[in-house]
């Protein structure tokens, strides 16, 4: 079992940037594929970005913008955001898996633990 908790949300204006944290509990923290979903107002939670066994793997409207990286011995997964615009105003989610493959790492059916979501506020 895996419990998350993310960590560094709130309010910026565009061009700004943001580092969310994603804190884990659990001795088996570095088993699990880690990533980040978001949902905006209205719409469906989508992938933005993930980890698995070193690579990465991201949303085509955050590469080059987002950055996704873990550190084990701290049990966190973070993502720093940069460029950041209005579209990316969401609830952002940390989910864990141990059984994602590489063809499946943005679907979020197959991640088995969540946070409880961050909120990230982009004004123009």
């Amino acid at each position: 079992q895996v419990q998350l908790a993310e960590s560094g949300g709130g309010s910026v204006q565009a061009g700004g940037s943001l580092r969310l944290s994603c804190a884990a509990s659990g001795r088996t923290f570095s088993r699990y594929n880690m990533a980040w979903f978001r949902q905006a107002p209205g719409k469906a939670r989508e992938f933005v970005a993930a980890i698995k066994s070193g690579s990465t793997y991201y949303l085509d409207s955050v590469k080059g913008r987002f950055t996704i990286s873990r550190d084990n011995a701290k049990n966190t997964v973070y993502l720093d955001m940069n460029s950041l615009t209005p579209e990316d105003t969401a609830v952002y989610y940390c989910a864990g898996s141990s059984r994602v493959i590489t063809s499946t790492v943005r679907v979020e059916t197959f991640y088995d633990y969540w946070g409880q979501g961050t909120q990230v506020t982009v004004s123009s």
